[in-house]
């Protein structure tokens, strides 16, 4: 089943619908009242070759459309484009509309395709009502970042129909590429004490990995996450969340978790170095200057990479502010790495505290794989799909 709600994207719904016909799908689609204004119910009525239900009594009142009896009806409901104003409604139990009573009645899976301008997408009421339904077990897609029709640029987009589809094959034939691999995830940055007041750190906010972590998830690894300190939400359904606060925290707990581990994936931010000595109480301002002496952090990846065995698969992640490449090739050299996800504090829009990265991945054989600026959601599905094909070669 598919409901189509009030939204401009209405019009992608129609070439899903022609999608999901090739695949010979049985298909019956249900439509909010704001929909019909973007497209009509006929054109849903021929593409899907049943008619669209829009109201509970036909016009002439001779039809009723049971929307219990709707709501037993499909294996999968899909709700794309799912507006605002229809995700609020499923989310707090509003039957308002013949779709919203169906999804009230539907016994199968749900799966939600968003679209609507980005700050209502990023609204915290929107983001709370998604959450809601995430926690339900409905199945969210992914919004996709570019022009809307607003105008502005950013998240929101519906996603294409070509990737509902995906997602709905998926769906009916799992796949789960890396079902029995333990995959450890570092992420976020980590604190190194001056004093009980201050401490030397960096930007790091930990998306990137946990990102990545929800993906490999996703994709049926076991997986095991080590995060520093962050202002984020750490993701929901991983297996085991360990909290560490200093570089040499970090690198025990890789240390232990590494010799069971199938991959490593080293997302975090760690501190090359740590003050030699922390002050025991707050430093003070006495009109002399300030000394600190560091000392280095031992480094992880490498300690990791010397322990390595021969089916174990080590990735590193390098952000680098000049000559990128040529140090991005050096740490694969000197770490032993099966490749480096490289970006770049030159390219716009990539880096630390940013919703986008722009990423080129590096294998130890020298090979070079190039990714446009996108979202972190997409760039984590972009590294674990390259991935899945490194590891499967």
């Amino acid at each position: 089943m598919l409901g189509v709600s009030g939204s401009i994207a209405a019009y992608k719904a129609a070439f899903f619908v022609r999608l999901l016909r090739k695949e010979r799908a049985d298909l019956q689609v249900v439509m909010t009242p704001s929909a019909t204004r973007f497209v009509s119910p006929l054109s849903f009525s021929v593409l899907s070759q049943r008619k669209a239900l829009v109201e509970y009594v036909s016009d002439d009142g001779t039809e009723w459309n049971n929307h219990v009896e709707l709501g037993l009806w499909p294996e999968l409901m899909i709700v794309a484009p799912a507006s605002a104003h229809t995700i609020s409604g499923m989310a707090t139990g509003r039957a308002d509309n013949l779709l919203l009573a169906t999804y009230l009645s539907a016994r199968c899976p749900v799966m939600i395709a968003p679209a609507m301008d980005l700050d209502m997408y990023l609204h915290h009421a929107t983001q709370s009502n998604l959450q809601k339904l995430k926690d339900r077990g409905h199945l969210l897609l992914d919004t996709e970042y570019g022009e809307l029709a607003s105008g502005l640029i950013g998240e929101g987009r519906l996603a294409e129909p070509e990737n509902i589809l995906e997602a709905v094959i998926a769906f009916f034939n799992p796949e789960e590429p890396l079902r029995g691999k333990k995959v450890i995830v570092t992420a976020g940055p980590t604190i190194e004490a001056i004093d009980p007041v201050r401490y030397i750190s960096n930007f790091s906010s930990g998306k990137m990995g946990f990102e990545l972590a929800m993906k490999l998830k996703e994709k049926g690894a076991e997986v095991v996450l080590i995060k520093g300190p962050t202002a984020l939400e750490a993701p929901r359904g991983l297996d085991r969340i360990v909290e560490v606060t200093t570089a040499l925290e970090m690198f025990r707990a890789a240390e232990n978790a590494f010799a069971n581990a199938d991959i490593f994936i080293a997302a975090a931010a760690v501190a090359d170095f740590r003050p030699k000595k922390m002050e025991k109480k707050k430093i003070k301002k006495d009109g002399r200057k300030a000394v600190i002496e560091l000392e280095e952090n031992p480094d992880i990846i490498a300690s990791l990479a010397r322990k390595k065995k021969k089916n174990q698969c080590l990735v590193g992640f390098a952000l680098e502010s000049h000559n990128a490449i040529e140090n991005a090739k050096e740490k694969i050299r000197k770490k032993d790495l099966d490749f480096i996800v490289l970006n770049s504090l030159e390219d716009e829009g990539a880096g630390f505290q940013s919703e986008s990265n722009k990423i080129t991945i590096i294998d130890k054989e020298n090979n070079f794989t190039k990714f446009e600026l996108k979202p972190k959601r997409e760039v984590a599905a972009d590294i674990v799909q390259y991935l899945i094909k490194y590891i499967h070669a």
